[in-house]
């Protein structure tokens, strides 16, 4: 699988960077492909340090403006333009979406790719990494869309939450009948 993997360039805490690494351990175990960010910074770097160390490939799709923080010697990296572009780019590249930690611009790739599957333009599996509680916030909001009729279809269809790493990895498996 091509796994986009939405999530901070921050460093951050041990409890944001040990269920990263686990996840990042599961994608080069199962032979995958990480499609990121591309920075060599933060969080985004613990998961390609993970990811290539366990035996999995790297693809990065960075933006002109943080071109200087790319990781080097990656299997593939491709420098868009601008942020529109980017996120264009990793959903091509990906077959399934997991959103990890992060600030402002992964919630709005979260949101992006939620309303793609909402109005029928992918059917890719997206899965919120929801690490100590990170996400049960937007959890609840979304639960209430839902329940007062902003989504036309079930909150279920478009998003997945986990709470550990091979959760989320399951339920790409099981969407995809990877094994």
């Amino acid at each position: 699988m091509n796994i986009c993997v939405f999530l901070s360039a921050a460093d951050l805490s041990e409890t944001y960077t040990q269920p990263a690494r686990e996840f990042a351990e599961l994608i080069g175990r199962g032979g995958h492909t990480l499609v990121w960010g591309g920075s060599n910074v933060g969080l985004m770097k613990v998961v390609a340090d993970g990811v290539h160390a366990a035996g999995g490939r790297l693809t990065g799709v960075s933006v002109d403006f943080l071109a200087d923080k790319v990781r080097p010697r990656v299997d593939d990296m491709i420098i868009a333009p601008d942020l529109a572009e980017r996120k264009k780019l990793l959903l091509e590249k990906a077959d399934a979406v997991v959103v990890m930690v992060g600030g402002t611009g992964t919630l709005d790739e979260a949101t992006e790719i939620m309303e793609l599957k909402k109005h029928g333009r992918t059917d890719k599996p997206v899965v919120l990494l929801n690490t100590a509680g990170f996400y049960d916030g937007l959890k609840a909001q979304f639960q209430r869309m839902e329940d007062e009729g902003f989504l036309p279809r079930p909150l279920t269809d478009l998003v997945v939450f986990a709470e550990e790493p091979v959760g989320a990895m399951a339920h790409l498996e099981e969407s995809l009948g990877v094994r």
